[in-house]
C-alpha cells in the first residue's frame, strides 16, 4: 500500500466518529475555506491543477467522504485508488516520506479534532500536486558524505560536484604537483573565444543574426575547443585514436595512435612535402580532409599567403579531429592528463593548440589564449616542450590577469627558478605597477605594490642590462646621454652577454615592447634606470652577484630554440645559433627531439621523385654518362662519381685561383687631363 493511500485511510478513519447536526454543516464551511484557499493560491500565482485527472480524483475523494457506514469499504476504495495512481505520480514523492510515515501519523493523532477537520478540508480543496511542490521545496535530501544532494535537472551543479569528486581542485595533495595543477586549472567556458567577445561587445553584437539553418544541416559532435562549421567536409574517422598508457599517483599518461590507413596517408603526405609543391598537399586533403599534418602544413602556406581566415579554419578542423579521438578519461581541465612530446603522434596536438592560441591572441582574445597556454603547459609541465613559460606572462598581462601571474610566479619559483628568465623578471614588476595604478585599491596596498614594483624592476635591470637599449629602440624612445654612454647599459652590455641570454632577451623585447609604450610606464622605467645607475656607481653587491649568475646561460636547450622558431619574432630568430638555422625546419614538426619515440617507420622508396641537391650539382652530375634523374645513381658507380666530383672540385678551384690572379694584376692607367700644361702631346699618339 502506498503512503498516499495510507494517509487517506487514516483521514477517513478519523471521520468515523459520532457527528451531530453542527458537524454536518462542516462540509459547507470546508468548501468555503477551500474556495478561500484557492483565491489565496491565485493571488500567489500558484494555480491548482485543472486537468481531468485532478477533477476526477477530487470527485472520488468527496464521494468516499460521504460513505461512513463501513470501514472495510474504505479500505477497498483506498486500495483501488492506490492501484489507479500512475507510477509517474509515485515517482514525484520524495524518498524521505517513506521513512517518516509513522512519525507523521503519530503527530496527527496528537492534534485536536478541529485541526484534523481543517486539514482534511484543505487537502480536498488544494489538491495533492500543490502540496507535492511545497514538500519538494522544504525537503532536503542529504548524501552519504553529509552534503546536500543536487537535483537531477541542475546540470551545472552536477558537473561541479562531479569535478570536485574527481579531485580537480587537488588542494590537499602533497608536493609541488598540487600547486601546479591548481594554478594551471582550465575552465571549459574560457576555451570558447565567444565568451570573451561577449564580455567585450555583448552577446547581440557577437551573435548578430546568426541563426542555424535547419535545412541541409550536418550533424557534428559537440566539442569544447572548436565549434564545427557546416562548410566543413563530412567528418569520418581518419584513423587516429588515443590510448591510456599508465595511471600513477593521479596522473594519467595518454598517447595518440595512428591506424594502418592513417599511416599510409602519412607516407603520402611526406612525399608531398618533399615535392615542395603545395598543390600536392591540397590534393591529399581532398581525399583525406581531416589529416592532421596536412592541415597544419597547408595552414602555414595560407598564412604566408596572408589568407588568415583559411589558415585559422584549417587549424580548427585539425583540433576538431583531435577532440573527436579523445580517450574517455582524457580531461582538458583537470591538469592530470599528460602527453609525451617525444612520441611523434602527439606533437601535432601540441602544434595545433599553439597555432590556435596565436590566432586567438591576434584576433584580440588574450584571455582565451591564456587558457590554451595553460592547457599546453599542463600536458607536460615538467618538460615544457614548447616552452610556454616564455609566453604565459605576456598573455596574462594582455588579459589583465595580474593575480594569476603573481600566483604562478610564487608557486613555480622554487622549482623552476623563474627569476632567471628575463620575461618573468620584468613582467612581475610590470604586474605590480599595474596593480598600484588601479583606482579601487586601498592606498596603503597601492603604495606597497608600487614599492614592490620598483624593487623588482631595479633588480631586473641589474640582472639583464641588455634589455634596456633594444627596448627603447623598439619603443622609438631616445635614451638619455648619461644612460647610453654609461658602461653598464652601453653596447658592452649587449655584446658581452652569453648567446643563450641574448636569445632570451631578444625574444622578450620583440614580443612585449608594445606594453612599455605607455607614458606612465615609461616614466616609471626612467626613474628606475636612474636609481640603477646610482646603485652601480655605488658598487652595490647585488651587481656583482647578478654578474656571477650570468655564467649559467651557456647554451639554450632545444625547446627554447623550438619556441623561438614558432614565435617568428625576427629579433629572436636572428640570434639563433648556426646549428639550428642550417637545418631544414618543417611546419608540421619543427626541431624534433633528438631522442624521438617512433611507433612506425617510413618504408624505403625505390624511385625518388625529388632530391635535396641543388640545381648546380644536378647540372654537373647530368654531364656524367650514368646520370638518371628518376632512378638516381647506381651503387657500382659510386666510386666513379666520387672521383669525378673530386676532379671537378679541383678544376673549379684552379679556375678560381686564376681569376683572382688576373684581377690582382690588372692596373688601370689614369686618363689624360686637359689642365696639365706639362703633358706630352705625343704621349697618347
Amino acid at each position: 500500500m502506498s503512503t498516499r493511500a495510507l494517509r487517506r485511510l487514516k483521514g477517513k478513519q478519523r471521520g468515523q466518529e459520532a457527528l451531530d447536526l453542527g458537524d454536518l454543516t462542516l462540509g459547507d464551511d470546508s468548501e468555503e475555506q477551500a474556495a478561500g484557499e484557492e483565491e489565496q493560491l491565485d493571488s500567489a500565482n500558484v494555480s491548482p491543477p485543472s486537468n481531468s485527472k485532478g477533477n476526477s480524483r477530487k470527485a472520488k475523494k468527496n464521494k468516499a467522504q460521504k460513505n461512513f457506514s463501513n470501514i472495510y469499504e474504505l479500505i477497498g476504495d483506498a486500495d483501488n485508488e492506490a492501484e489507479k495512481i500512475s507510477p509517474d505520480e509515485e515517482a514525484e514523492e520524495p524518498d524521505g516520506n517513506n521513512t517518516n510515515v509513522t512519525e507523521t501519523n503519530d503527530n496527527r493523532e496528537a492534534e485536536e479534532p478541529d485541526q484534523k477537520q481543517e486539514e482534511t478540508s484543505t487537502k480536498s480543496s488544494s489538491g495533492d500536486r500543490v502540496k507535492k511542490k511545497k514538500k519538494k521545496k522544504k525537503t532536503k535530501v542529504t548524501s552519504e558524505n553529509g552534503k546536500e544532494a543536487v537535483p537531477d535537472d541542475n546540470i551545472d551543479l552536477l558537473l561541479q560536484n562531479l569535478e570536485q569528486s574527481n579531485g580537480l581542485t587537488l588542494q590537499n595533495e602533497d608536493c609541488s604537483g598540487s600547486d601546479r595543477r591548481s594554478v594551471l586549472h582550465v575552465e571549459h567556458r574560457n576555451l570558447n573565444p565567444e565568451t570573451e567577445l561577449k564580455r567585450y561587445f555583448g552577446a547581440r553584437a557577437v551573435q548578430g543574426d546568426q541563426r542555424p539553418r535547419q535545412r541541409n544541416r550536418q550533424f557534428h559532435r559537440s566539442t569544447w575547443m572548436t565549434n564545427p562549421k557546416d562548410s566543413w567536409p563530412r567528418f569520418s574517422r581518419p584513423g587516429i585514436s588515443m590510448t591510456l598508457l599508465q595511471s600513477k599517483e593521479g596522473i594519467q599518461c595518454f598517447t595518440f595512435e595512428h591506424g594502418r590507413q592513417y599511416q599510409q596517408v602519412q607516407f603520402k603526405f611526406l612525399d608531398a612535402v618533399e615535392s615542395m609543391d603545395p598543390n600536392n598537399i591540397v590534393a591529399l586533403l581532398q581525399l583525406n580532409p581531416y589529416h592532421i599534418d596536412s592541415l597544419l602544413q597547408l595552414s602555414d602556406v595560407c598564412r604566408i599567403q596572408e589568407d588568415q581566415e583559411m589558415a585559422r579554419d584549417l587549424i580548427e578542423r585539425a583540433m576538431y579531429s583531435f577532440e573527436c579521438a579523445f580517450h574517455p578519461l582524457f580531461s582538458l581541465t583537470s591538469g592530470t592528463s599528460r602527453l609525451d612530446y617525444l612520441r611523434t603522434e602527439n606533437r601535432a596536438f601540441y602544434l595545433a593548440l599553439y597555432k590556435h592560441m596565436m590566432f586567438l591572441e591576434k584576433r584580440g582574445c588574450p584571455r582565451t589564449a591564456l587558457e590554451y597556454c595553460k592547457l599546453i603547459l599542463s600536458l607536460d609541465p615538467d618538460g615544457d616542450p614548447l616552452c610556454m613559460l616564455l609566453l604565459i606572462d605576456f598573455l596574462a598581462l594582455r588579459s589583465r590577469e595580474y593575480q594569476f601571474l603573481l600566483q604562478l610566479h610564487q608557486d613555480l619559483e622554487v622549482h623552476r627558478n623563474l627569476c632567471l628568465l628575463p620575461n618573468f623578471a620584468f613582467s612581475t614588476a610590470l604586474c605590480h605597477f599595474h596593480l598600484s595604478q588601479q583606482e579601487d585599491v586601498d592606498p596603503e596596498e597601492s603604495d606597497n605594490d608600487r614599492r614592490k614594483a620598483d624593487q623588482l624592476l631595479q633588480k631586473a635591470l641589474i640582472m639583464f642590462p641588455g634589455v634596456l637599449i633594444p627596448l627603447l629602440d623598439l619603443c622609438t624612445v631616445q635614451p638619455d646621454a648619461t644612460v647610453s654612454s654609461h658602461a653598464f647599459f652601453g653596447p658592452k652590455s649587449q655584446i658581452g652577454q652569453p648567446p643563450a641570454l641574448a636569445e632570451l632577451t631578444a625574444l622578450y623585447v620583440g614580443r612585449t615592447h608594445s606594453m612599455w609604450r605607455e607614458a606612465a610606464v615609461m616614466l616609471w622605467l626612467e626613474e628606475s634606470v636612474k636609481e640603477v645607475l646610482r646603485r652601480v656607481d655605488a658598487k652595490d653587491p647585488l651587481v656583482d652577484d647578478c654578474q656571477n649568475k650570468k655564467e649559467r646561460y651557456k647554451c639554450a636547450p632545444r625547446n627554447i630554440h623550438r619556441h623561438v622558431l614558432l614565435s617568428e619574432i625576427k629579433e629572436a630568430t636572428s640570434s639563433l645559433p648556426l646549428e639550428v638555422t642550417s637545418q631544414p625546419v618543417m611546419g608540421f614538426d619543427p626541431l624534433p627531439p633528438l631522442d624521438s619515440v617512433m611507433s612506425y617507420t617510413r618504408p624505403e622508396r625505390q624511385h625518388v621523385g625529388a632530391t635535396n641537391e641543388s640545381t648546380l650539382s644536378l647540372f654537373f652530375r647530368s654531364l656524367l654518362p650514368n646520370f638518371n634523374l628518376q632512378g638516381g645513381l647506381r651503387q657500382e658507380d659510386d666510386m666513379e662519381v666520387a672521383r669525378a666530383g673530386q676532379e671537378l672540385n679541383q678544376e673549379v678551384n684552379r679556375l678560381m685561383v686564376a681569376m683572382r690572379d688576373m684581377l690582382a694584376n690588372i692596373r688601370f692607367q689614369e686618363p689624360p687631363r686637359d689642365d696639365n700644361p706639362y703633358r706630352d702631346e705625343e704621349e697618347w699618339d
